[in-house]
C-alpha cells in the first residue's frame, strides 16, 4: 500500500481542522489496565492422563452506557442558576460549575456577548473551534455571517443584541452534544433568558429551538413560526426559531427563508416599541 504524498497528508489535516476535527475523544475512557481474560489451557495429545482444562472466563455483562452526568447534577444546576439574582452572578456560577464533563475539555467556558437588556437574545447551540478559543459566542465564519444579516435590518450586537447559546463549553469535535448535557446548561440558560427579559427570543438552529422549547419537532417545521416561552419566572417571551448561520452557510439557498424570519422579527420589535434602529 503506499503512502499518499507529505503534502496530501498535511492538506487533509488542515482539513479536519478547519472543519472543527481536532481533537480524537471518544464517548467512553478506554480502560488499558484491565487484566485480560485467563488463557485456556489445552492438553497435550500424548498425554496419558487427562489434563483439566479450565474454562473461559465468562464475557463481562454487557451494561448500559452511564451518563457523564446524573439528575442530581441537573437538579443541583437548577438551584444554583436559580439563586443567582443578576447575569454577573450567573456567570459566576457558570463559570465555576464543574457538573458538566464537557468543561473537562474545552479551553474556555463561553457565557456570552453583546449587550445585557437588548431587546433581541439569540440562542445558538454550542460554541465552536473559534469560539472556544476566543471564549465568545458566534465569533467564527458563521457568526460573522448572522452579524451581517443583523446589519440588513439595521441591527448590531454592540448596540441590539445579546448572544449566547445552550451550552458553554464546546464539545469535542463539534458534535451534537448529548440530551444530558443540554439537560444541565439549559437549567442556566432558561434563568440567563430569564435575567436578560429581552423583547423577543430568537433560537438559532433545530438543537436550540428543541432544547429552549422543549419539543421533538425539527426547525425545518418551527422556522419561522412565533412561539411564546413561558419562563419559571412567569415571563412569557415571543419567540422565533430560525435556521443555524452555519446551515445557511453549508445550504445558502435557504438564505431566503432566513431572510424572511429577519424581516419578521423587525415588525415584531416594531409592535412592541422596541425598534432602537432603523
Amino acid at each position: 500500500m503506499s503512502v499518499p504524498p507529505r503534502e496530501d497528508l498535511a492538506a487533509l489535516l488542515k482539513w479536519y481542522v478547519d472543519h472543527g476535527l481536532d481533537e480524537t475523544i471518544g464517548e467512553e475512557a478506554v480502560d488499558r489496565f484491565a487484566l485480560p481474560p485467563p488463557p485456556v489451557v489445552v492438553p497435550p495429545q500424548n498425554a496419558t492422563a487427562p489434563t483439566p482444562i479450565r474454562a473461559p472466563a465468562a464475557p463481562p455483562a454487557v451494561r448500559a452506557p452511564v451518563p457523564l452526568e446524573s439528575p442530581q447534577l441537573v437538579e443541583d444546576a437548577r438551584e444554583l442558576a436559580r439563586r443567582c439574582t443578576t447575569i454577573v452572578e450567573l456567570e459566576e456560577a457558570v463559570r465555576a460549575f464543574e457538573g458538566c464533563a464537557l468543561k473537562r475539555t474545552a479551553k474556555n467556558t463561553v457565557f456570552a456577548d453583546g449587550v445585557p437588556g437588548a431587546p433581541v437574545m439569540v440562542v445558538g447551540e454550542a460554541p465552536g473551534a473559534d469560539e472556544d478559543r476566543l471564549g465568545k459566542p458566534f465569533v467564527g465564519v458563521s457568526g460573522q455571517l448572522m452579524d451581517r444579516m443583523f446589519d440588513a435590518i439595521g441591527m448590531s450586537r454592540g448596540r441590539d443584541l445579546y448572544i449566547t447559546n445552550i451550552l458553554f463549553w464546546r464539545p469535542p469535535g463539534n458534535r451534537t452534544p448529548t440530551l444530558a448535557e443540554q439537560a444541565i446548561c439549559l437549567a442556566f440558560t432558561r434563568r440567563h433568558i430569564e435575567l436578560a427579559r429581552p423583547k423577543l427570543l430568537v433560537l438559532a438552529g433545530g438543537t436550540a429551538a428543541k432544547a429552549v422549547l422543549d419539543t421533538a419537532e425539527g426547525i425545518m417545521r418551527l422556522r419561522g413560526k412565533w412561539t411564546t416561552l413561558k419562563l419559571d419566572d412567569g415571563t412569557e417571551v415571543p419567540t422565533m426559531p430560525t435556521f443555524h448561520p452555519a446551515y445557511l452557510l453549508r445550504t445558502p439557498a435557504s438564505k431566503r427563508q432566513s431572510w424572511l424570519d429577519l424581516l419578521a422579527i423587525d415588525e415584531k420589535l416594531r409592535e412592541l416599541g422596541a425598534k432602537v434602529s432603523s
